[in-house]
């Protein structure tokens, strides 16, 4: 398996598994990584991902450069019909990115596409495309900077340079950096924390961030109060107030 998945309790795990190739992704691994997110968005008792690389060396570079020619089809053809590749990514659910090493191209892109980024103090971050031709065409001109300044989003897409992991920690990009050995254990503890929550509150406040960044103040307000009333009748709010009455852990359920 080029795309490792497994569960523990309410969080998944998934492992990009080509660490021979600098866990760069080929047509093959990029389905079993699509297939491993359905996974997480279908299982209702699944509340967070966790998305890393195997190895020590790199998260993910990317496409596989010598795998992923440009098909004998059109463009036009495939932009109809096909979804882009992180696609799968967006949901509800919280994704924490466990970035051990290089995240360069497309792999800086994933982790863009993640909620919380933890960093091993080895990793190296850099959108490499206009080097090789191309673009980051997959969030990546448009995620970076709102990540970071745009000024330095910018010289990082323009000359393809990189920034290390406490230059990321700096900018905001990460919001941790840990030793190597420690970086799984960080990012177990945030996802089992995030799990804890009530499933409901957690989906609703990344609706919430997600949705009103790209709304007015006055609109993004509004939402965010339409999704506290739907959730003020639900059962798990309902729970975390007895819990709390009860000095007891809250049971939630997702409903």
């Amino acid at each position: 398996m080029e795309v490792l998945f497994r569960t523990e309790g309410h969080v998944a795990y998934i492992t990009l598994n080509r660490p021979d190739a600098m866990n760069a992704l080929d047509p093959e691994s990029w389905k079993e990584l699509h297939e491993s997110f359905r996974k997480v968005k279908a299982d209702p008792e699944i509340r967070v991902a966790v998305l890393t690389g195997a190895g020590d060396r790199a998260f993910c570079t990317g496409s596989d450069l010598k795998k992923t020619m440009p098909p004998k089809t059109s463009f036009a053809s495939n932009y109809f019909e096909e979804e882009n590749l992180l696609a799968p990514m967006e949901m509800w659910k919280p994704i924490v990115c466990a970035i051990n090493g290089y995240a360069i191209g497309g792999g800086l892109e994933m982790a863009l596409a993640c909620d919380i980024r933890i960093a091993s103090d080895n990793a190296t971050f850099g959108l490499s495309e206009v080097k090789v031709g191309s673009l980051p065409g997959l969030g990546g001109t448009q995620r970076l900077i709102r990540a970071i300044p745009k000024a330095v989003a910018m010289r990082m897409m323009l000359t393809g340079d990189r920034i290390n992991a406490e230059e990321a920690h700096r900018l905001g990009l990460i919001s941790d950096v840990v030793p190597a050995e420690k970086l799984m254990d960080t990012a177990k503890a945030i996802a089992e924390k995030i799990a804890a929550n009530a499933p409901l509150s957690v989906k609703a406040a990344k609706q919430a961030v997600v949705i009103g960044s790209d709304l007015p103040l006055k609109q993004a307000s509004a939402l965010e109060y339409l999704l506290w009333g739907i959730l003020r009748d639900s059962e798990d709010r309902i729970e975390g107030r007895k819990a709390f009455a009860e000095k007891r852990p809250p049971a939630y359920k997702g409903r």
